[in-house]
């Protein structure tokens, strides 16, 4: 234990003893790992070596700075229920707690989110940091502390910070997880105090990854090498309003007086000022409340991390720690057309309980741990001394809960999608950029970036009046900068444009106000108001309370662009027309309270349907099929009166029914594959119900059939910049015309990272494919042959070649023999550590990582265990959590988490609850004091 945090059994040794055995305790450490991989009892001595790490979960520790007791009570998944006497001693102990189990990831996660993944991994992080520098999260997140946030907050965050550097008080690297230890071999990195603004910064990690369609802004600029406007239009098309319902559908927008009115009745609303500022709030249903607005300009851009590295190690085997981050995942998953999430609530005229059913599972690439801890904050007695009550899904590094619910109101959350990051061409002059007519000089900023077992690096960062020129550091951008399409008045490119980016989380913003004051809220008008303050990122957001009422809201600083402008590519920034106006005014973004359907589904769709709505809110929704299944599930479960239970949303959640199978399959069995071979796999499809368990021949089939189409009609054709690493194709080059010409072909081989390619396979790729599906000929059915396969000239014998290549794909996959077939085989998911254990030494990756597991589900349906159909079969996103909130009766609810609650390798906790999420079972969630005591596994207190 630190000094500070004394065990009721005795004190450990000091700092300087641990020290002295610190060389000798590493190389063990080393052996023992080398022994897991071959030696049978080598598990049990590692076990035994990294069990120092391991979290004290009983007896008492004394922790400074407490003002009184604090009860720990941990269940049998080693998820924690924290009990105190004031705000201050609950939010420390939740720092010290989620330390104890997860501190290396909340270490790494604030290097990224500050550019310095360096200082950890050496010198094959110094373009990382380069780009996240330029991005300036940190910066901004010191703005946000310094100006934007109230003085509780700040006070909270102050607490969770001290509690973190309880925990890390007097601890060596090995002695708070076997990763530090690793890292010992290679650099003398050390962990540094923990701060505020390093649990302010993962928000803006958090808010990157969520951004919207500033990926599809840059493909469509890319696109445009190979394809024409009508081509690249073919591959996004709108929006089926028609068939797939958007969130919002009943009241309408007042333009006149900037209320949404409900159900009929309508509201009042404050006035709206210039740039965003807002008024009031109108009522809704009935039931009037108040609502704060925020203000002020945005600007930035965002971008993501990859690779890391150590220095030479002890012996050949740590040699891989020199290369061991070589592509750091997404801080919160891979954003793309299939990845999003499921949220829905059921109003208590449909349920069993007579009470709101809510429901919740995010769609993130899956991570070990899982990016979600579920834990329990509760006042001992709610009072203006401690206000809170609440348990539910948290981040590490960061106070509060993020969703889940209180003693009166659940929340949860996907992701709105609406556009709030622009891409800007400029003109670069000297030191300068072109705007209205004028250069401006750039504003510029030197970031000096630390290396672990190398020499320091400047660099400095240039900014327009759009935000960080994102092209000084990434070349997919600069591509853009030479490829995007400009009309004639555009200044000469030269060798390209510049390309920037402004973001709404580079402004600094009041979120993490939004966070305490969801946590406390008490009913629709508090939740409202605590809205209004979660700025970045937007977020669909639903509401059910125990008071039998449902609601959505759309929260965020949403830009308003200038007419013509719908922020769908890339914008010219010298031109003054393309600047944002403001944003839209809070209380102006649609709401629903109480509709008279009884229920509010959100997963990704349309917020609300552009005919009864003035503003653009994104050109790039996700396209609707798993919002309108869960719409149909929850329309059959209740025709002729049904009610809905507890377990028929959990079943909901599991659902696997593809809809892109249900269109193609009668297509598919219609035509004859002219082999036998082949027709023996087309009989899988036969009676198939359309749904993708894992032990289904027919699903890995489909599946197989599916990626092929796309690859014949759409992949091929794609310019190498979309299409997967090691995919190489014969191609006319850019620009010629008349016929082929097979001898000027030339090869191009893809270069982006296969869970990132297209065509991904997602919604949107459902709705080209069913557009085109009245089109048999169509030149995107055609394809040229070869070497054994034939030609196509239209749907139907592309359909037919697809069904061959597929037949034999997963011949050399799965084997001949079509019984053995499943689509779980196919269809894997391995949890692998995010640092160390992604490109680390084999001995290491395997006592960090874990899996496979065979998984049922796929791509855009609602149980969305996602794999890119460019890339592969292989899970690439994952339901991160689930949860079914029982607002009848708290203590009924339901929960799981991807991993477990223990970020330590061996510890019982490390991957629990993982066999349990991927059978699809949810976890007994206690809430009151008795449901808490009688769950309680082991219990500790903290002592001041």
């Amino acid at each position: 234990m630190p000094p500070n945090t004394t065990a009721s059994t005795g004190q450990q040794p000091g700092k300087s003893g641990r020290r002295k055995g610190r060389k000798a305790r590493l190389i063990v450490l080393v052996l023992v790992l080398a022994l897991v991989g071959g030696v049978a009892y080598g598990s049990y001595w590692s076990i035994s070596t990294v069990r120092a790490s391991f979290p004290q979960t009983k007896g008492t520790l004394t922790l400074k700075g407490l003002s009184g007791p604090v009860e720990v009570k941990r269940d049998h998944y080693g998820i924690p229920q924290i009990y105190a006497s004031s705000d201050a001693d609950l939010f420390m102990a939740q720092g010290y707690v989620q330390a104890q189990d997860r501190f290396y990831e909340m270490d790494v996660r604030r290097h990224m989110a500050a550019g310095r993944l360096s200082e950890m991994f050496g010198k094959s992080q110094v373009d990382n940091d380069e780009f996240l520098r330029t991005l300036g999260w940190d910066r901004v997140a010191k703005q946000e502390y310094d100006t934007k946030l109230s003085a509780t907050t700040k006070k909270y965050l102050q607490a969770y910070a001290e509690g973190v550097n309880s925990y890390l008080q007097g601890k060596d690297g090995e002695d708070i997880s076997l990763e530090y230890a690793a890292l010992g071999f290679t650099n003398d990195y050390m962990p540094q105090k923990w701060t505020p603004v390093d649990s302010i910064s993962w928000l803006k990690a958090m808010a990157w990854d969520l951004r919207g369609n500033m990926q599809d802004e840059i493909d469509r600029a890319l696109l445009t090498s190979r394809l024409g406007p009508k081509q690249i239009a073919d591959l996004y098309p709108q929006y089926p309003y028609g068939r797939n319902k958007a969130i919002v559908q009943e009241g309408q927008y007042d333009e006149l007086t900037g209320a949404f009115e409900q159900g009929g009745t309508s509201g009042t609303s404050g006035t709206s000022g210039a740039n965003g500022t807002g008024g009031t709030a109108g009522a809704s249903a009935g039931t009037a409340g108040t609502q704060g607005t925020g203000s002020g300009t945005a600007s930035g851009s965002g971008g993501t991390a990859s690779g890391a590295s150590g220095t030479a190690g002890l012996d050949s085997q740590l040699g891989g720690l020199t290369n061991v981050l070589d592509d750091l995942p997404p801080a919160v998953g891979v954003n793309g057309d299939g990845i999003g999430s499921n949220s829905w609530v059921v109003g208590g005229e449909h349920t069993i309980t007579g009470k709101p059913l809510l429901a919740n599972d995010p769609h993130l690439s899956p991570s070990l741990p899982s990016v979600w801890y579920q834990m329990g904050l509760h006042c001992r007695s709610v009072s203006s001394a401690c206000q809170y009550d609440v348990s539910g899904y948290t981040f590490a590094g960061m106070p509060g809960v993020i969703i889940g619910h209180n003693q009166n109101i659940s929340w949860g959350m996907t992701n709105s999608g609406v556009d709030v990051t622009d891409l800007y061409l400029e003109k670069i002059t000297g030191n300068g950029y072109l705007y209205d007519g004028k250069v401006k000089p750039f504003e510029t900023r030197e970031e000096t970036i630390k290396v672990a077992g190398g020499s320091p690096k400047k660099i400095v960062v240039r900014e327009t009046n759009n935000g960080p020129l994102l092209s000084d550091r990434d070349e997919e951008l600069v591509k853009v900068g030479r490829k995007a399409t400009v009309d004639t008045a555009a200044p000469d490119r030269g060798d390209g444009y510049g390309v920037a980016l402004r973001w709404t989380a580079l402004q600094p913003g009041t979120t993490m106000d939004a966070v305490f004051a969801m946590n406390k809220a008490k009913n629709w008008t508090d939740f409202r108001k605590a809205a209004a303050q979660f700025e970045v990122p937007s977020q669909n957001l639903i509401y059910a309370d125990t008071e039998n009422h449902i609601g959505y809201t759309l929260p965020g600083k949403i830009p308003l662009r200038q007419k013509g402008d719908d922020g769908s590519i890339p914008a010219p920034g010298w031109d003054p027309k393309y600047r944002w106006s403001g944003y839209i005014p809070q209380d102006a973004l649609p709401y629903e309270y109480d509709p008279e359907r009884g229920y509010i589904v959100t997963a990704n769709q349309a917020v609300i349907d552009p005919d009864k709505y003035p503003y653009t809110l994104t050109a790039d929704w996700g396209y609707g099929a798993r919002s309108q299944r869960i719409t149909d599930l929850i329309q059959s479960k209740i025709k002729d009166g049904g009610k809905i239970s507890t377990d028929d949303m959990r079943q909901m959640q599991l659902d696997n029914s593809s809809e892109i199978a249900r269109l193609l399959v009668p297509t598919l069995l219609k035509i004859d594959p002219g082999n036998k071979d082949v027709r023996e796999a087309q009989k899988l499809l036969e009676g198939w119900d359309y749904t993708q368990d894992a032990d289904s021949a027919a699903a890995a089939y489909f599946n197989a059939v599916w990626r092929n189409v796309l690859k014949l009609a759409f992949g091929n054709k794609l310019p190498k910049e979309l299409r997967p690493k090691g995919q190489c194709l014969w191609v006319d080059p850019v620009n010629t015309t008349g016929p082929a010409d097979e001898a000027r072909k030339v090869r191009e081989c893809g270069q982006r990272d296969p869970d990132q390619a297209q065509p991904d396979g997602g919604d949107r790729w459902f709705e080209v494919v069913r557009k085109l599906m009245n089109q048999p000929d169509s030149d995107w059915w055609t394809t040229p042959e070869v070497r054994t396969r034939p030609a196509a000239h239209n749907r139907d014998q592309l359909f037919k070649r697809a069904m061959i290549d597929a037949r034999w794909e997963l011949t050399a996959k799965l084997g001949k023999d079509i019984d053995s077939w499943s689509w779980g085989r196919l269809h894997r998911l391995f949890l692998k550590n995010q640092t160390l254990g992604t490109a680390g030494p084999g001995f290491l990756q395997y006592a960090l990582n874990r899996g496979p597991w065979e998984l049922g589900g796929g791509e855009a349906t609602v149980n969305a265990t996602g794999w890119n159909a460019a890339g592969g079969y292989g899970v690439v996103w994952v339901p991160s959590m689930r949860m079914v909130v029982n607002l009848g009766d708290l203590d009924k609810s339901k929960w799981i988490n991807l991993t477990g609650a223990s970020g330590h390798a061996y510890n019982a906790h490390y991957v629990d609850q993982t066999d349990k999420w991927a059978a699809g079972e949810l976890l007994d969630w206690s809430f009151s004091d008795q449901a808490v005591e009688k769950s309680t596994a082991d219990k500790l207190v903290l002592r001041p």
